[in-house]
């Protein structure tokens, strides 16, 4: 492994809620911290508070451009990447303002306008994989290497189907049913990569009060970013890991698929 002087990370969505209280643990633990954000103003303010070795970097992760010009940032910088984590998303594609309520009211499947529930997959989904895939190659060149990608426990077909459930009817077809897919295509990834350099893992942060929900979570976006922070600077996890927090997954954190 390189010492903590070496390692490098890239942490998308990070100028607020969980990605920056991991890009700030990160920094704290002596890493380089690349702070992705699509506004860069909010990203170079978040780094002043994130401190470290933190840098700000302009990423939008459903912009090929974007996501190229941070690839070849970070080449040029240092010639490998760490560890990736993979934070940003966003829960509806209509009209803002809206209650968590509201919004999941409109993304039952029954309803769902197609055209907002591919926008929601377009950035959870295949942006997601997207930008992954552009940054195998750097994380390939570390000696060892790790994808965190935040998911939610939302989209563990195993609990909603349990009807005693009590978040069951939040599970909508848009934001809920993408983090399925996600958790789908990233399992496929951690079996792909079984072989190299790279761990896969997936984390929940729990009901969490963050902008995706209008912050109406249960849970302060500090006590939502444990585990999230703690998966993020394990370096033993086994690959193709689900974990939630404690309270809510039972044992050992692991949730089911």
């Amino acid at each position: 492994m390189q010492t903590n002087e070496d390692k490098v990370a890239l942490v998308s969505g990070a100028n607020t809620g969980v990605g920056f209280q991991i890009a700030k643990a990160l920094a704290d633990d002596g890493y380089t911290v690349y702070a992705g954000s699509r506004d860069l103003q909010k990203g170079q303010a978040a780094i002043g508070q994130i401190g470290g070795k933190a840098k700000a970097v302009q990423l939008d992760i459903t912009d090929h451009i974007s996501v190229r010009a941070v690839v070849e940032l970070i080449e040029s910088e240092f010639g490998y990447l760490t560890l990736l984590v993979n934070n940003a998303a966003i829960s509806h594609a209509g009209r803002s303002g809206r209650t968590m309520e509201e919004v999941l009211g409109s993304q039952r499947a029954s309803i769902v306008p197609i055209d907002d529930l591919k926008a929601v997959w377009e950035t959870n989904v295949f942006a997601t994989l997207s930008i992954t895939q552009a940054f195998l190659p750097l994380l390939h060149k570390a000696s060892a290497a790790r994808i965190v990608t935040v998911s939610s426990a939302l989209g563990s077909l195993t609990i909603n189907a349990n009807p005693e459930n009590p978040y069951r009817s939040a599970f909508d077809a848009a934001y809920g049913a993408s983090k399925t897919a996600l958790n789908g295509i990233f399992l496929s990834l951690a079996i792909d990569q079984e072989n190299t350099n790279v761990k896969v893992h997936l984390v929940s942060p729990g009901f969490t009060s963050t902008a995706l929900n209008n912050f109406q979570g249960t849970e302060t976006v500090e006590e939502g970013s444990k585990e999230p922070i703690r998966v993020a600077l394990a370096e033993d996890l086994p690959n193709g890991s689900f974990t939630g927090p404690a309270n809510f997954s039972g044992i050992d954190n692991i949730l089911p698929w």
